[in-house]
C-alpha cells in the first residue's frame, strides 16, 4: 500500500473557491491519518502561492476562514507544499512561507510515478 499521497494542482481555477476546498481537505485527512502529503502547485493554481492571494478567497459566502487559512491548516496538520519552478516565472516569487521547495517537472514526474505514492490531479 501506498505511504504518500502527492495532489498536483494545475487546472483548478484559483477564482472559482468551491473547486479548492477538496484538495486542501483531502490533504488534511490524509496527513492526519499520518501519509506523507505533498501539494504542488502549478499552472494557474500557483497563484495560491503568492502571499496575499489566497487570503481573500473563501470556498463560498458566509464562511469565515479564507483558503488561505485552510491552506495554514492543511500545513500544521503536516502537509508540505511545493511550487512548479515555471509558476514563479509566471506569478513571481513572493510566496507564502508555508511553500516549502521549488520544483521542476522531473521532480512531479518522478513521485507521481513512485510506486508507494498515489497521485490526485485537480
Amino acid at each position: 500500500m501506498a505511504d504518500k499521497l502527492l495532489i498536483i494542482m494545475v487546472n483548478t481555477d484559483p477564482r472559482n473557491g468551491a473547486e479548492l476546498g477538496a484538495p486542501f481537505f483531502q490533504a488534511t485527512v490524509a496527513a492526519a491519518m499520518e501519509y506523507e502529503v505533498e501539494i504542488i502547485l502549478t499552472g494557474n493554481s500557483g497563484q495560491l502561492a503568492k502571499a496575499g492571494f489566497a487570503e481573500h478567497l473563501y470556498i463560498r459566502e458566509g464562511v469565515s476562514k479564507s483558503i488561505y487559512d485552510i491552506m495554514k491548516d492543511a500545513h500544521l496538520a503536516g502537509v508540505k507544499f511545493k511550487v512548479c519552478t515555471p509558476t514563479i516565472e509566471m506569478w513571481g516569487d513572493d510566496l507564502i512561507p508555508e511553500i516549502s521547495e521549488t520544483v521542476g517537472g522531473a521532480y512531479v514526474i518522478s513521485e507521481a510515478m513512485d510506486e508507494n505514492t498515489v497521485t490526485f490531479t485537480y
